[in-house]
């Protein structure tokens, strides 16, 4: 039985603000990010200088069928979900969040950010999330979900040089589950909903919320404790079940991920043998 492996949290996350950046204020974002401001006001309380600095992207403006099912109400209809709810935050718990209502794109490069958390609904959406860190060094957590179940996963982004420096590294979702980037894959038909009945049909009332009590819950305990023990959990409303990925390269591997291993330091010779 191999000893299990702590995730340590990163030494400038406790003496900096965290730098935020939550991609999607729909379904998951909106539920995500008033538990984002719970755990920004407990760091203040806790005596942590800066708590989060956030920045949400989202495009899209409330639609009808989101009222009920999303973080909005009958008047919101008809304006940019990331404006709303970051003016709405930022006026309730004091914070100072930014709105950005374009879309992320792969060219938006993010170098200076702790965490990006990933609340979108394609794998097109969730490969340009990735692409947008690629070369950087990031956590990157995402929150993915279905009909009636769904997975959150905090992985760390890497340059390539730093890889084989880190055989421990918490793999993000497209390590695990190279499927769930991969846009060939997307539901063909992706139109919206026209009605809320019609869309509680397709998608369970509960289970954006539940995905994102799951991820509050694993960013307050890197926070509270400064490690963590698992790296993700698994969702399923249907049995009533969590299960817990956790930080162990013999069950990575059974998802089909291979850990790289350390790399190997190259041995010196003594000038003794040298000279020989």
């Amino acid at each position: 039985m191999t000893e299990a492996i702590v995730h340590k949290m990163p030494g400038h996350m406790a003496s900096q603000p965290w730098r935020v950046v939550v991609v999607g204020a729909g379904g998951t974002g909106s539920a995500v990010l008033p538990s984002l401001a719970r755990l920004h006001h407990a760091m203040l309380e806790l005596g942590h200088p800066g708590g989060i600095d956030c920045t949400v992207y989202d495009d899209d403006v409330v639609s009808a069928t989101n009222v009920g099912r999303q973080g909005f109400y009958p008047n919101d209809v008809g304006s940019h979900k990331a404006s709303l709810i970051v003016n709405r935050l930022n006026v309730l718990m004091g914070t100072r969040w930014r709105a950005v209502t374009q879309r992320l794109t792969g060219r938006t490069a993010m170098y200076n950010v702790d965490l990006v958390i990933g609340c979108v609904d394609t794998r097109a959406a969730r490969k340009t999330i990735l692409d947008s860190l690629a070369g950087a060094s990031v956590y990157y957590l995402d929150c993915g979900n279905d009909t009636d179940r769904g997975q959150v996963i905090l992985g760390q982004m890497m340059p390539k040089t730093a890889l084989q420096k880190s055989p421990h590294r918490l793999p993000h979702v497209g390590d695990l589950f190279p499927e769930l980037i991969d846009a060939l894959q997307d539901a063909a038909d992706e139109t919206p909903s026209c009605s809320m009945a019609e869309a509680l049909r397709k998608q369970s009332l509960v289970i954006n919320s539940a995905i994102a009590i799951q991820a509050f819950n694993l960013l307050w305990t890197l926070y509270s404790t400064g490690t963590l023990k698992y790296s993700g959990v698994f969702v399923n409303l249907a049995t009533g079940r969590t299960n817990p990925i956790p930080i162990d390269p013999a069950a990575w591997a059974r998802f089909g991920y291979e850990a790289p291993p350390p790399k190997e330091k190259k041995a010196r010779k003594s000038r003794k043998s040298a000279a020989a």
